[in-house]
């Protein structure tokens, strides 16, 4: 086989539909075993024109190039990262994102704040980091950053908030307004006390002596978030409830709505003063259940693996017993009876070695054993002759096991509106809005720590983390099948970078061909590269000294 081929452009022009296309590939032509083949080094049909003629003329004459003050080797130079920014901003443009955050200097730094968050996560200064490394100021057209211009962003967050948020339920909700909604709350903890938000209240995250700031999620049916609201530390969850509502009904202006949540948040004073159309599911508590049972309102052969329905007084109770959660339950009592009986092992044998130990102090840090871990009603720590004992009380011990995996929902919905079986699912439903806790706190998205103090600072800061959660969810969806998280996936197309070309005195911008994996991800999230890449030279720098905003937490 002779090579004895050179390199050529090879266009070609069709026309279909009315439309012209036009393709150009850079190729290379030889002669094997006699016959003439081509084959095709590059596709250059996304340069530009000038840019073709450019390679025409070099090939043309490339053994006049001294002369034509084009000689010299071709240097290739990474430049910024853009792959990961250009998939977010496309996705954003899908789901109306920037469209409702608009198109002046502060809804492309709150953009920016968003595809940052999803990028790397940090405080304001590393937002600016990222926009040294990635062609994201270019791209949305923003000449200057620094930190500063990111914490006054948070703030016009924080006061536009309910336009944002108005404005995307519009865009996505044109066609039908949902009429059922998820509603939950949690807490995040903080480092310190600076924050304006920072109180002490019921910690979710099990960090006891540290303040929080409490967060309610408003999400549709399918865990699309549509509000998102902070509250001082100490708010508890019922309290939140009105402001959803007053979203719902005053801003969005849905009329019918069927309002879950959980048996926290949806207890009578907030049922009662639920607008008229409003209608809810929620749980209720153990000590009722009992209560409904001890007046034979519910009976304990009603909880079975299907959902069993109620009514009385108007309103509908749905019970079930779920048996997987019921093993849960019994693994974990008996886990905590073990861990009883190794304590009270344990403490009689420090009396048997320490005759001077007292035998009352002993018997003690047995009971506070059983009671930290709420084993109390059917377990008593007792001592004769220096041996402590663990003496179980059968009935209580029944009577506890009795309500193993069994909840009852309790609604108003009417039996013509949905059925038992629509309405369990919905409640499960609330687990969506749990997940999103997770990505949102310590997740991908790390809500914590929050590194600003400000009232305003706080609620934007929170705002901007649930708009990365509304496109996370999509490339979520797009990447499923590839069996890709969102965070891998983003790391992958951040590997695309622009690259500078340069033949002598001429450089041109380019992005070169996405590997395999790349492709495919682009491909599931229906996005293509551009051919022409965004240009300017933007202003990126970090301050030296720290400003006011952010003061040591």
């Amino acid at each position: 086989m002779i090579w004895c081929g050179h390199l050529h452009i090879d266009s070609s022009t069709i026309r279909s539909n009315g439309k012209t296309y036009t393709r150009h590939l850079l190729r290379t032509s030889f002669r094997e075993d006699g016959k003439v083949k081509h084959k095709t080094i590059a596709n250059l049909s996304h340069y530009s024109d000038a840019e073709i003629e450019a390679v025409r003329l070099i090939l043309k004459n490339k053994d006049r190039l001294p002369e034509l003050g084009l000689a010299g080797d071709v240097k290739v130079k990474d430049d910024k990262r853009f792959g990961a920014v250009w998939c977010l901003y496309r996705i954003a443009e899908r789901l109306k994102l920037c469209a409702a955050l608009g198109d002046d200097i502060n809804g492309k730094l709150a953009l920016w704040q968003v595809f940052a968050r999803l990028i790397g996560q940090g405080s304001r200064l590393s937002a600016v980091r990222l926009a040294q490394s990635h062609l994201g100021c270019e791209l949305l057209g923003i000449d200057r950053l620094d930190e500063d211009d990111l914490y006054k962003n948070l703030a016009w967050l924080a006061q536009h908030q309910e336009q944002i948020e108005l404005g995307l339920f519009r865009r996505r909700y044109a066609e039908q307004l949902p009429s059922l909604f998820l509603y939950d709350v949690t807490s995040s903890y903080l480092e310190g006390d600076h924050n304006a938000l920072a109180n002490y209240g019921y910690n979710r995250d099990k960090k006891q002596g540290k303040k929080q700031i409490v967060i309610g999620l408003l999400t549709d049916a399918q865990g699309v978030p549509v509000a998102v609201r902070v509250f001082e530390g100490n708010t508890s969850d019922g309290k939140t409830v009105a402001d959803q509502v007053q979203i719902l009904a005053h801003r969005f202006g849905v009329e019918q709505v069927t309002l879950v949540g959980d048996r926290g948040m949806l207890k009578g004073p907030q049922i009662e003063q639920l607008p008229e159309g409003f209608r809810y599911l929620t749980a209720i508590t153990k000590p009722q259940i009992r209560k409904m049972l001890d007046s034979s309102v519910l009976q304990y052969e009603l909880f079975d693996e299907r959902v069993c329905e109620v009514s009385h007084e108007g309103i509908r109770y749905l019970l079930r017993r779920n048996p997987a959660r019921a093993e849960q339950i019994q693994r974990n009592r008996e886990a905590k009876l073990a861990t009883v009986e190794r304590v009270c092992l344990t403490q009689t044998q420090y009396l048997a070695e320490h005759k001077r130990a007292s035998e009352e102090l002993a018997v003690k840090k047995l009971e506070a054993k059983i009671r930290s871990l709420k084993a109390e009603p059917y377990c008593k720590a007792a001592a004769k002759e220096r041996v402590l004992s663990v003496q179980l009380d059968p009935e209580a011990l029944r009577e506890a096991a009795l309500l193993d995996g069994c909840y009852v929902l309790k609604t108003d919905v009417a039996p013509d509106q949905a059925n038992a079986e629509t309405l369990h699912a919905r409640y499960k439903d609330l687990i969506d809005v749990e997940r999103a806790f997770r990505s949102m706190k310590t997740g991908h998205l790390e809500v914590r720590p929050v590194y600003v103090h400000r009232e305003d600072s706080t609620r934007g800061h929170v705002l901007v983390v649930m708009l990365a959660y509304l496109l996370r969810l999509e490339l979520e969806h797009c990447w499923l099948p590839l069996d890709v998280t969102v965070a891998e996936g983003l790391d992958e197309l951040g590997a695309i970078k622009a690259q500078t070309v340069t033949l002598g005195s001429t450089s041109t911008a380019r992005l070169p061909e996405p590997n395999a994996r790349a492709t495919r991800l682009l491909k599931a999230a229906g996005v293509s590269l551009p051919k022409v890449l965004p240009t300017g030279q933007p202003n990126v720098a970090t301050k030296k000294n720290l400003p006011s905003e952010r003061k040591p937490r």
